[in-house]
C-alpha cells in the first residue's frame, strides 16, 4: 500500500508541475501570443489621414500591426485594436498638421498650459506661436531648431522667445528663469519642457491608431517636418509591388465581415500619379469605389480610390 500511495503522490506532483505556469512565463506567453497575431505591414507613398484635419505623408514604412490585447486579432475597423510598430519609416508632417495635432490632441483640455498653437517654418527653423491662458492669455512666440534626441523624441531648441511681442529670452537668461517656469507641461502627455527646449513624443501626441517607433533623424524641409524612424531594413515582402500601396502579410486580421488567416492583402492606389490618399475611418468607401482581384495563393489585391477623390465623401467628423 505504501508503494502504491507513493506512486499516486508522485503522479499528482508531476501532473501539478506540468500544469503550473510561473508568473514570469505568463508574461512571456502573452507577449508571444501578441507577436503571433501581429500582421506585417509595408507602406509606400501614402497620404495617411488620422482625421480629416490631420494627415502625414508616409514615404515608406515597414513594421507590424500588433493587437493591443494579447491573443486578440487586429481589427481594421477599430483603430484602437492595434498598434503600428515601425521598424523603419520616413514620414513627413506639415507645420499646419502638427499644430492641429497639438491643438486637438495635446492641449485640448480647458486647463491646458498652451492654447491656439500655430506653427510655420522659415530658414530651416520652426516658429511656434500660441497663448498662455495661465499667464492671463499672454501670446508667445518661440523660434528654434529641431533635432532627434537619443530617446526618440523630437527636441525643439529655443533660440528666441517673445511674450506679448516683446523679446524676453535675454531677460529670462539674466533672471535665471527657464522656459519650463513659464509653461507647465507636468500633466500633458507627449510634450515636455527641458529648460528652454520643447520635447515632442510622436508616439503619444498623434490620434489613434497608436504608433511605436524611435525617431532617429528629423529635419525641416520647406513647410514639412521630415521624421525618420528606426533603421532602414534590407528588404521587404512587397518590394516588387508597383505604384503606391499598403500591404499586409501573415498574422490574422479582420476587416468588415472578413477575417484573413495568414493575411495576404494589398491595397493599391488606382491613381499612382500622386500619393495614395487614405483615411482608415472611411476605407470601405474607398474599396467600394474600386475593385478586387484574387491571387492563385488566395490573397487579395484591392484597387482603391483616393479618399480625396471620392464624389460623395462622408461628412467630416
Amino acid at each position: 500500500m505504501k508503494t502504491r500511495a507513493i506512486r499516486i503522490v508522485c503522479l499528482w506532483l508531476l501532473t501539478a508541475a506540468a500544469f503550473h505556469v510561473r508568473p514570469e512565463h505568463v508574461g512571456a506567453q502573452a507577449a508571444e501570443s501578441s507577436e503571433n497575431h501581429a500582421v506585417e505591414i509595408v507602406m509606400k507613398n501614402v497620404m495617411y489621414h488620422f482625421t480629416d484635419h490631420i494627415a502625414v505623408h508616409i514615404v515608406q514604412l515597414q513594421g507590424h500591426l500588433k493587437p493591443t490585447k494579447a491573443g486578440a486579432t487586429v481589427f481594421f475597423d477599430d483603430k484602437n485594436s492595434f498598434i503600428l510598430a515601425m521598424a523603419s519609416a520616413e514620414i513627413s508632417i506639415s507645420s499646419k498638421s502638427l499644430a492641429q495635432v497639438l491643438n486637438d490632441n495635446v492641449f485640448s483640455a480647458s486647463d491646458a498650459p498652451i492654447k491656439d498653437v500655430s506653427i510655420e517654418s522659415k530658414n530651416n527653423q520652426l516658429i511656434i506661436k500660441g497663448k498662455l491662458p495661465q499667464k492671463a492669455g499672454v501670446s508667445f512666440e518661440t523660434v528654434g531648431t529641431i533635432s532627434a534626441d537619443p530617446d526618440g523624441r523630437i527636441r525643439l531648441h529655443t533660440e528666441h522667445v517673445k511674450a506679448a511681442h516683446v523679446p524676453v529670452k535675454g531677460l529670462l537668461d539674466t533672471l535665471g528663469i527657464d522656459l519650463d517656469r513659464l509653461i507647465n507641461t507636468q500633466n500633458i502627455h507627449g510634450v515636455a519642457v527641458d529648460k528652454d527646449d520643447l520635447l515632442l513624443d510622436p508616439q503619444q501626441i498623434l490620434p489613434p491608431p497608436r504608433i511605436q517607433g524611435k525617431v532617429t533623424e528629423v529635419r525641416v524641409q520647406g513647410n514639412e517636418i521630415i521624421q525618420v524612424f528606426g533603421v532602414k531594413q534590407p528588404s521587404n515582402f512587397a518590394a516588387k509591388q508597383p505604384g503606391n500601396y499598403i500591404a499586409f502579410r501573415h498574422g490574422e486580421m479582420r476587416f468588415g465581415k472578413l477575417t484573413m488567416h495568414d493575411a495576404d492583402l494589398v491595397l493599391i492606389d488606382m491613381d499612382p500619379g500622386d500619393p495614395f490618399d487614405f483615411l482608415l475611418d472611411h476605407y470601405q468607401e474607398q474599396l467600394v469605389a474600386g475593385y478586387t482581384k484574387s491571387t492563385p495563393e488566395y490573397g487579395l489585391r484591392t484597387y482603391a480610390k483616393d479618399y480625396n477623390k471620392l464624389r460623395n465623401r462622408s461628412p467630416k467628423k
